[in-house]
């Protein structure tokens, strides 16, 4: 039967899906529960790392924090996503019927022409944010074993002992670091860091963890990303901002290392600040990672670690 004319009007007029809010949302949800999404995104006994493509190329800024967290939520261990259409270019595979998949997401820009108030044309660069489906192949049968890697049990190791690819990590970056004390933090004012002896901690994923939140405290400084969220005192707004970019380029930075971010800070001031952001803008947590992927990505360059392409859309991975 056809649709009246009231019914199409609605249907044309319904509010499209809000992406920011959801995600938002989800982890407002997630932190008022007391789980910090990027804090734990693998399982224990995996090695830690991004969530990849079919083609096995890294996913970037908000996307990295999205699928952390589902894979957390549904307890997945691959770090393979891919669409439905993916999943059926391999022979005899699908994704299992009843799957829920997660959406991820693809930003641009496009061109706009129009006409401006006199009536000349003019075009103008619109923003925009679409979104699109993935599953983990642990959703997906018929897959070819690659896509099922076998968890990796972490190195034994021994109390805060260097490791080797990490030293060579934070040799390569040019800032200055000093140790001593029992605080960690980077100074503005004399362009440096400070961290405890490595002895000092529990093990030494904590102190290299540490020392990627303070380097992405370092990249802010004006002769770097001269990044400035609105900073002016100890706890407010711009602090709370700034802090979840260390928090999630720190968090990115680990997975780069392959170690947990287990240094995070859990306490309630920094949960309640947090929230107080997202809870006032829901593009906050876009705009941190974005921040924070910029950020982990200019530490990294120093040293010629793997740093993936800008974000695309999974259409475009070949299988």
């Amino acid at each position: 039967m056809a649709k009246s004319p009231a019914r199409k009007s609605a249907a044309r007029t319904a509010p499209a899906t809000d992406a920011y809010q959801d995600v938002t949302d989800a982890i407002i949800a997630a932190l008022e529960a007391g789980v910090k999404p990027w804090a734990k995104p693998w399982q224990s006994g995996a090695v830690a790392q991004f969530p990849l493509r079919s083609c096995g190329t890294q996913y970037r800024g908000i996307n990295v924090l999205v699928l952390w967290m589902t894979a957390q939520a549904k307890g997945y261990s691959s770090p393979f996503w891919m669409t439905f259409k993916q999943a059926l270019t391999f022979e005899g595979a699908c994704v299992r019927k009843g799957e829920k998949g997660s959406k991820v997401f693809y930003s641009g820009t496009r061109e706009i022409t129009g006409e401006d108030a006199n009536g000349n044309e003019e075009s103008r660069l619109a923003h925009f944010l679409k979104s699109y489906t993935v599953f983990n192949v642990e959703q997906i049968d018929g897959l070819p074993a690659r896509f099922y890697p076998a968890p990796v049990a972490p190195t034994e190791r021994e109390k805060a002992q260097r490791i080797d690819h990490a030293e060579a990590f934070f040799t390569a970056i040019p800032s200055i670091v000093n140790h001593g004390g029992n605080q960690a933090y980077y100074r503005p004012s004399t362009d440096q860091i400070q961290m405890p002896e490595i002895e000092a901690f529990e093990d030494a994923e904590r102190y290299y963890s540490t020392l990627a939140h303070e380097h992405i405290h370092w990249t802010k400084h004006e002769t770097r990303l001269d990044r400035d969220l609105g900073k002016k005192v100890w706890g407010d707004a711009g602090y709370a901002a700034e802090e979840l970019v260390a928090e999630l380029g720190a968090a990115y930075s680990c997975a780069t290392l392959g170690f947990s971010p287990s240094h995070i800070e859990d306490h309630a001031a920094y949960i309640e600040s947090w929230l107080q952001v997202l809870k006032s803008d829901k593009r906050a947590i876009f705009t941190a990672a974005s921040h924070a992927q910029r950020a982990a990505d200019f530490i990294a360059a120093f040293s010629g670690a793997n740093i993936a392409d800008e974000e695309g859309d999974d259409e475009q991975c070949a299988a």
